[in-house]
């Protein structure tokens, strides 16, 4: 399957979500399944992520960030997708996933346009409840990372998403309590965590259009 144009949109609107047997195939095995109502009894802390999709030599490519190190922050390092945490001047997720998109990677508000929501996903480590975005912009993107949010952006192809397996490989990283994770390997960067079982998402929405 080659993923080109912009019917591609359409498909991605129009197709089922896997929900938690997507994110289960990158799921750390420490990970516990919660309902959303046992979730919510812990007074998550909401935020928004967004896969924001845009086209580069007629492909299409999406970008992840590598996290500034904080102490403070439990992701400190690690890959992921533009987001954070839901504003009480944000009036839905989508605008959270937009404001932050926005923020953190340069690209104006008004060039992002919501497809559609992935499945939410529970990070216990931090308590936080992610919604999960599938945007695109018309706009050939020029990024200006947020210094003090990312310090790399890598532009991942679409298309790769197709060779993600459902029998990942499993790799034992410091940040992970020294437990094998599966991790997505793409051009020397690990990806593990949520970042991976979102992706997990969309490359078996990709694959099932």
């Amino acid at each position: 399957m080659q993923l080109f144009g912009r019917g591609l949109l359409e498909k991605i609107k129009k197709a089922k979500l896997a929900g938690e047997n997507a994110h289960a195939i990158y799921s750390p095995p420490y990970r516990n399944i919660l309902t959303e109502d046992e979730i919510l009894k812990n007074s998550p802390k909401l935020a928004a992520v967004n896969i924001l999709l845009y086209l580069k030599n007629n492909k299409w490519y999406f970008p992840l960030i590598v996290r500034s190190k904080n102490e403070r922050d439990r992701h400190s390092g690690q890959i992921s997708f533009p987001g954070g945490k839901k504003e009480d001047f944000d009036q839905n997720f989508s605008q959270t996933a937009k404001r932050e998109t926005s923020e953190e990677v340069g690209i104006d508000e008004h060039y992002i346009r919501i497809i559609r929501e992935l499945s939410s996903i529970y990070i216990p480590p931090s308590n936080f409840y992610v919604h999960a975005f599938v945007s695109y912009t018309k706009k050939n993107p020029d990024f200006i990372l947020q210094e003090t949010e990312a310090v790399d952006l890598i532009e991942f192809p679409v298309e790769s998403l197709l060779n993600l397996t459902e029998k990942p490989k499993m790799k034992i990283l410091n940040s992970s309590r020294g437990v094998e994770v599966p991790v997505i390997d793409f051009n020397g960067h690990q990806i593990w965590g949520a970042t991976s079982m979102i992706l997990s998402e969309f490359s078996l929405l990709l694959k099932n259009m």
